[in-house]
């Protein structure tokens, strides 16, 4: 019983680390900001998952908070998600979201998508999507 309790202790220390070491290694190849990402929309208000992203170039990554993973689980390239609208969170959103953020609407090619980040950071993001690298052709971007 004592081995087994130790063995579990050094596990969930080593997990715990494991999660500082990613989100420190995730930093340092870009800005992370607070991003929450709706994953299920069955149930008005479910569905959302705390995370962080990061501004990779053309890309906007995102990494579930609580995730062994070192890999994003989603990617968004620049020239494919447009911002549509913004609003409040309602309901059961304003308990599963950090406080303080506001819930995005963008559209993909694979359908709309629910993103809820901070003020500042929604500025950021609008600026991203916006701002592209020299000789990009803005005609030829299907959702702008």
């Amino acid at each position: 019983m004592g081995v087994l309790l130790v063995l579990l202790l050094l596990v969930l220390v080593v997990v715990a680390v494991w999660l500082v070491v990613r989100r420190r290694t995730i930093s340092r190849d870009g800005a992370t900001f607070e991003l929450s990402h709706r994953v299920r929309d069955q149930r008005p208000g479910r569905g959302w998952v705390l995370g962080v992203g990061r501004y990779t170039g053309e890309s906007l990554e995102w990494f579930r908070i609580f995730s062994l993973s070192p890999r994003p689980m989603r990617v968004w390239n620049r020239d494919e998600i447009a911002y549509v609208a913004r609003r409040e969170p309602e309901g059961p959103e304003e308990g599963s979201l950090y406080a303080g953020h506001v819930v995005v609407v963008c559209q993909t090619p694979n359908g709309d998508v629910e993103l809820a980040m901070s003020e500042s950071s929604l500025m950021g993001f609008q600026s991203w999507l916006e701002s592209g690298p020299p000789g990009t052709n803005w005609d030829a971007k299907p959702l702008r």
